[in-house]
């Protein structure tokens, strides 16, 4: 099957790395790395900086995991190209699709130039404190989310059906 127009699906990828990234910018603007600024009582700014991956997965590997997930978010995201211009059509699988590769671009940037990624939303409730996260973080968990919900709401196709529609075409 020829390659579909997935234009406008980068665009949103840019949309999307472009929010994060200034998100990040103004925070890094108005914090110093290990502040922590009251907003509500279940909401905090704080900014951090994690070498590591998802709740600081191999924070303290040494070094190496910065390139390393640097290389696998640039892995993932070629194949989400891909995968964008085979189900460019498909509007939620499309769009999970989008917002899991601008918010693995967001992060590959501050590998890149931080060496880390940059953290600053906190939420917290009765003593507990959620790990600090981000805008593209936030993307990636939303598109993980409708990439389940597309899954489980897809019609399952047997073989027969398949061949029905084959045929039909042909016919």
């Amino acid at each position: 099957m020829p390659a579909r127009n997935i234009r406008p699906w980068l665009w949103l990828v840019g949309i999307v790395v472009a929010i994060d990234q200034i998100s990040k910018w103004i925070v890094l603007g108005a914090m110093q790395a290990g502040e922590s600024r009251y907003v509500a009582p279940f909401f905090n700014w704080v900014l951090t900086f994690n070498p590591g991956a998802a709740f600081s997965f191999l924070s303290d590997a040494g070094g190496w995991q910065r390139w390393f997930f640097t290389a696998l978010a640039l892995g993932v995201s070629a194949w989400i190209v891909g995968m964008l211009s085979r189900h460019s059509g498909e509007f939620r699988l499309s769009l999970a699709l989008t917002l899991i590769l601008g918010g693995a671009l967001g992060n590959v940037i501050d590998r890149i130039r931080f060496g880390a990624v940059v953290d600053f939303i906190q939420w917290h409730m009765a003593g507990y404190y959620f790990p600090a996260f981000n805008v593209a973080d936030s993307a990636i968990t939303l598109g993980a989310i409708l990439m389940a919900w597309d899954q489980f709401a897809r019609k399952p196709t047997s073989d027969a059906t398949v061949a029905s529609v084959h045929e039909a075409k042909e016919g």
